[in-house]
C-alpha cells in the first residue's frame, strides 16, 4: 500500500476523538489484554526511560511507568497527541511520568542511545518505510536495550484465518461506520492488516535492520503477535 505520511497523519487526526472507544469495541476488549502483555514484555524498571512510538492518545504508555520508569509518548498525529494531553489532564505531562512529543518514526527527534527500551504497538504497519523505522528505533536505543513490537499478524490456523479475514473485510468496516468519528480509516485498517508481514517475515525484517535475539509469541490465536529483540551491547 502507498502510505504517504501526511495522509496517514491526517487520517489519525480525524480518528482521534473516539479512537480508544472504537478500538475497545472492534477488538471485543482484547486490546486491553494486548496492552498488558506489551507492558510485561517491556518490563520497564525504576530509573529507566521508555519510548512508546506511535503512542496515539497515550493509552498504552501509562502501563510502562508502573514500576517507576519514565515514558515518552511519541506520535506524528498531533490530533492524537492533543486527545492524549486532554485525557491526562490537559497539561501534556501526566502524574505517572508520561510526556507527549510529536515526532516522525523515520526521523525521530531523540539522541542516539537515549532509551533503555523502545516499543511500538499497532503503528509499525502504518509507516512508509518499515526498515528505516526499525533502524531509527535501533539508533535511539542504548546498547543492550530492548525493543517490543505489538502488531497485527497472521493466525497460523488456516480455518481461523479465513473467519478472521471475513471479519476484517466485511464486519469490521460496518461496525466502524456505526461508532467511529472517521469510519474510512477502519477500511484502511483492514486492508493494511492483510497486506502486512506474518510473524516470521517481520522477524527477518527486524534482523535485517540490525536487531538481535529476535523472538515472537502469538496473542489471541495469532491475530496479534508480540515481537521482542535487543540491541547488541
Amino acid at each position: 500500500m502507498d502510505k504517504q505520511p501526511h495522509e496517514v497523519a491526517a487520517m489519525f487526526d480525524r480518528t482521534a476523538r473516539r479512537y480508544d472507544l472504537v478500538n475497545d469495541v472492534l477488538s471485543l476488549g482484547q486490546d486491553r489484554l494486548w496492552r498488558r502483555a506489551t507492558a510485561r514484555a517491556v518490563d520497564a524498571g525504576p530509573g529507566e526511560v521508555v519510548l512508546d512510538l506511535a503512542a496515539g492518545t497515550g493509552t498504552s504508555t501509562d502501563a510502562f511507568t508502573t514500576l517507576g520508569a519514565r515514558a515518552i509518548a511519541c506520535d506524528f498525529s498531533l490530533g492524537m497527541l492533543r486527545a492524549g494531553v486532554q485525557k491526562h489532564g490537559g497539561s501534556g505531562l501526566s502524574g505517572a511520568g508520561v510526556s507527549f512529543v510529536g515526532g516522525d518514526a523515520l526521523r525521530l527527534p531523540f539522541a542516539d542511545g537515549a532509551f533503555d527500551a523502545v516499543t511500538i504497538s499497532f503503528g509499525l504497519r502504518n509507516v512508509a518505510d518499515t526498515h528505516q523505522a526499525l533502524a531509527e528505533l535501533l539508533r535511539v536505543t542504548r546498547p543492550g536495550g530492548r525493543l517490543v513490537i505489538c502488531e497485527f499478524s497472521r493466525p497460523p490456523v488456516k480455518a481461523f484465518d479465513v473467519v478472521y479475514t471475513q471479519y476484517l473485510m466485511r464486519l469490521l468496516p460496518q461496525v466502524a461506520r456505526a461508532v467511529s468519528s472517521n469510519p474510512d480509516s477502519y477500511e484502511y485498517l483492514a486492508e493494511s492488516i492483510r497486506d502486512w508481514y506474518d510473524q516470521a517475515e517481520l522477524s527477518q525484517v527486524m534482523q535485517t535492520a540490525g536487531w538481535r535475539r529476535v523472538a515472537w509469541r502469538n496473542l489471541s490465536l495469532g491475530i496479534v503477535a508480540l515481537h521482542r529483540a535487543v540491541k547488541a551491547a
